[in-house]
């Protein structure tokens, strides 16, 4: 590949799939790169000697690397999102599913941790990591405000304090103290929320489980 600019995308034909494969070749690369060299080895160089797509392409798509790197672990994010269903134990169970998936995978766990790790320093990375937080609770405050809608959740619920009860075990768990987040968690942490703040008793009333150590 040259460093042409990608050709343009119709709205009526769909995305051209040399923006698509030239794209999706420059993103891998960087992910590459990612668990290979950590975040200082995601540079415009070496991901178009990685990929093949030329500098100035990478740099009109993504003038700096960490809107390369958003978009790279993006597309993990949105990879382990899955759609609604109104069920608010089911949802949250397989929203915070993915993220539990996430923090396993090598690429959404070493670019979180290399974002919280530069985000002090560096206001880039700052920015990087909110737009991150923005991207990844999202799903989070779909459901929670759909569920609050329907009157799933105790009136005046803070979505806020809910999604921080829902990711940050799995955070703690993972990112400080480095253990494997078994899938029955995710079912402990969503009953706990969904006791706390669900409004329908019935509804989050289900089978005892053992508590995972």
């Amino acid at each position: 590949m040259n460093d042409e600019q990608w050709p343009s995308t119709s709205a009526a034909r769909g995305p051209d799939p040399r923006v698509v494969r030239s794209r999706e070749a420059a993103l891998e690369a960087a992910r590459e790169l990612l668990v290979e060299q950590g975040w200082s080895g995601v540079t415009h160089v070496a991901v178009a000697a990685r990929s093949g797509v030329g500098r100035t392409t990478l740099y009109r798509h993504w003038p700096e690397v960490t809107s390369l790197l958003f978009d790279a672990i993006a597309g993990r994010i949105e990879q382990v999102r899955t759609a609604p269903t109104g069920d608010l134990r089911a949802d949250l169970c397989r929203e915070l599913d993915g993220l539990r998936q996430l923090l396993h995978d090598p690429v959404g766990e070493l670019g979180m941790r290399a974002v919280i790790d530069r985000a002090p320093f560096d206001p880039a990375f700052g920015h990087l990591k909110k737009a991150l937080y923005q991207a990844g609770s999202a799903g989070f405050r779909a459901i929670l405000t759909n569920a609050s809608t329907r009157g799933d959740l105790a009136p005046g619920a803070d979505i806020d304090l809910i999604v921080d009860q829902l990711a940050g075990p799995l955070i703690f768990r993972r990112l400080l103290a480095d253990r494997t987040i078994d899938p029955s968690y995710i079912e402990i942490v969503v009953d706990d929320v969904c006791k706390l703040h669900g409004n329908e008793p019935s509804a989050t009333a289900h089978a005892p489980h053992q508590r995972a150590k």
